[in-house]
């Protein structure tokens, strides 16, 4: 039976304790949303030549469409045969069983259950297993900041936040979203919120929603309702502990590794820290000693930084204690610059500035990695306008290039499910569009109602393996350094990437190992010189590329002076090159 207390929760485990992975960045995650991944029916693969396409209707993408967690668990080996070896997977949660608009799982109602759209706790323990058995693991996403629609305003008035003007609370909803009429204890399974504590008005701050989404304002920002869900008072010890033991029951109850902690920065810092330390706790009690936190937090670096569990403190800022010693955030800079570099919009120099702008944080470069999971497309596109990365692309290379990068770059690498199948939804002003199903129906990538879309044969399924294959057999590309390489035509005139497109090359540098990446940003064939330090590519030495086996040989070029490797570049291609 589901609890409904918080007094009711055990916390010791109900399985043996799948241990934390050695290094985080030897993992690369793969984030999906439940509901749109598999349906768990069998049914043949997508044939763009004979499938019928239809035109989406709108109100279909903001419905349950069926996918389970019995789903995620049957495709366990397409993902791992991916290359990805992390499972983030959007809440599982209960959320209102009559609101059909919350399928992505961010609206909870009770925060003690699975939502039965989804499957049982029996299925969610289940995926868990077997994806340890694979030497995989799972992270959950949670919410902290707010509950779903749980509540209504006195005469369910749409209340817009208001200089922290705070509302009268008006009813507790019922199964159908109207005022329930009975006392709170005969509130059943689908009435109200649960754990029972949080059917308390002064659990939440009733301070109307936010007007502006992208307003500056802390204030609105961190006490307004995210639309109609319901901020949780975090400022309050009680509402806090409610959190903390109902997350501690479900690392107890699911061995899961991680969670990613949604808006984050609508949340106080200081009330997030007592979270993610008690988290911590615990994990490391039971024998989980790098649980994975991670946060989204829409922010530049600056902001980003206070939140992290850096290695250099930044004392000049008086408020860092309040922070949470965050593990890793979604990396939003690199996200805000990355795409427009691939795509030729920007020029690589604006990458490279995001990376030499770390000096100012860290004193050891090479593990900058650790804090960041890096990322280019996801369910939120709040970087853009809702397009997926091949929206409106006619070439799929540009996603290899983007992954590719993500993959040999710094960080911890996510892959956005769809992405390895070219899915390309997107429209101006809905999310849902970049929110496909991967098994047709209403809602099926391409407008395709039948057909799975779990093709390991896809060009890019097959490209992106071996990028990440690599990765994983090269600890260079975990761990190193990187840096930026100058580019010559001619081999006298050497510079940085100041104009959109080109050649794109960096390195990564683990001790005695050095691996350059070169990427051909253009849709035409280019050859390039590629200045390399001659400590990794010694002047005469036979240089292989992972990818394709071809081989050349480091040069000296024409100025005399410089160490080169020759590129000969084909349209969009990735090369990644190491010394025998």
């Amino acid at each position: 039976m589901t609890p409904r207390s918080v007094n009711d929760l055990d916390f010791t485990p109900v399985s043996d304790v799948t241990p934390s992975p050695v290094q985080w960045r030897d993992q690369v995650i793969y984030q999906l949303l439940i509901d749109r991944f598999d349906n768990g029916q069998e049914q043949p693969p997508y044939d763009p030549e004979s499938t019928t396409r239809h035109e989406w209707n709108p109100e279909h993408g903001k419905q349950f469409q069926g996918g389970c967690l019995r789903g995620i668990t049957r495709r366990l080996d397409y993902i791992r045969n991916l290359g990805c070896t992390t499972l983030w997977i959007s809440p599982p949660f209960k959320n209102r069983k009559e609101v059909k608009d919350t399928y992505h799982g961010y609206g909870i109602q009770n925060f003690l259950a699975v939502d039965p759209r989804f499957g049982t706790m029996e299925d969610l323990q289940e995926l868990t297993r077997e994806a340890h058995r694979r030497g995989m693991y799972v992270i959950l996403d949670i919410v902290i900041n707010h509950t779903g629609n749980n509540w209504g305003y006195l005469n369910d008035e749409p209340m817009v936040f208001n200089h922290g003007e705070v509302f009268d609370f008006g009813f507790w909803r019922g199964s159908d979203g109207n005022a329930l009429k009975c006392e709170p204890d005969k509130f059943g399974d689908d009435d109200a919120v649960w754990p029972v504590e949080l059917q308390r008005p002064e659990c939440y701050k009733r301070q109307g929603r936010i007007g502006d989404m992208q307003s500056d304002a802390p204030d609105e920002m961190i006490s307004g309702d995210t639309g109609d869900m319901k901020d949780l008072d975090l400022t309050r010890g009680d509402v806090r502990d409610i959190l903390i033991r109902c997350y501690k029951w479900w690392i107890a109850q699911t061995d899961c590794d991680g969670f990613r902690i949604d808006t984050v920065k609508h949340t106080e810092p200081y009330a997030t820290s007592i979270f993610v330390n008690a988290i911590r706790e615990y994990t490391q009690s039971i024998g989980k000693h790098d649980f994975l936190l991670f946060a989204e937090i829409v922010a530049d670096d600056d902001t980003l930084m206070k939140y992290l569990g850096k290695n250099t403190p930044n004392k000049e800022d008086a408020d860092t204690q309040e922070y949470p010693a965050l593990r890793s955030c979604l990396d939003f800079p690199l996200c805000f610059v990355l795409e427009g570099v691939i795509k030729c919009q920007k020029p690589g120099k604006v990458l490279m500035e995001r990376y030499e702008g770390f000096q100012h944080y860290f004193r050891d470069f090479s593990q900058i990695g650790e804090y960041f999971v890096t990322f280019a497309d996801s369910h939120d596109q709040i970087h853009h306008p809702y397009f997926r990365l091949l929206h409106g692309q006619q070439d799929e290379r540009v996603a290899i290039l983007m992954v590719g990068y993500l993959l040999t770059a710094m960080g911890i690498p996510c892959i956005y499910y769809g992405t390895e199948q070219g899915f390309d939804g997107g429209r101006e002003d809905d999310d849902d569009y970049v929110r496909e199903t991967m098994f047709g129906g209403d809602w099926g990538a391409f407008g395709a109602r039948e057909g799975h879309f779990f093709n390991e044969g896809h060009t890019l399924f097959k490209s992106i393996a071996s990028i990440a294959q690599i990765r994983a057999s090269e600890p260079a590309l975990r761990y190193g350094r990187q840096f930026f390489q100058q580019i010559s035509d001619d081999g006298q005139d050497f510079r940085e990437p100041e104009t959109p497109g080109g050649v794109l090359a960096y390195s990564r540098v683990l001790d005695t190992t050095g691996i350059l990446m070169v990427m051909n940003l253009d849709p035409e064939p280019r050859t390039a010189l590629v200045a390399v330090d001659e400590t990794f590519f010694p002047e005469g030495s036979e240089v292989v590329n992972l990818l394709t086996q071809n081989t050349t040989t480091v040069e000296k070029a024409s100025d005399g002076t410089t160490v080169v490797v020759r590129a000969e570049m084909q349209p969009r291609e990735i090369a990644i090159l190491k010394c025998r």
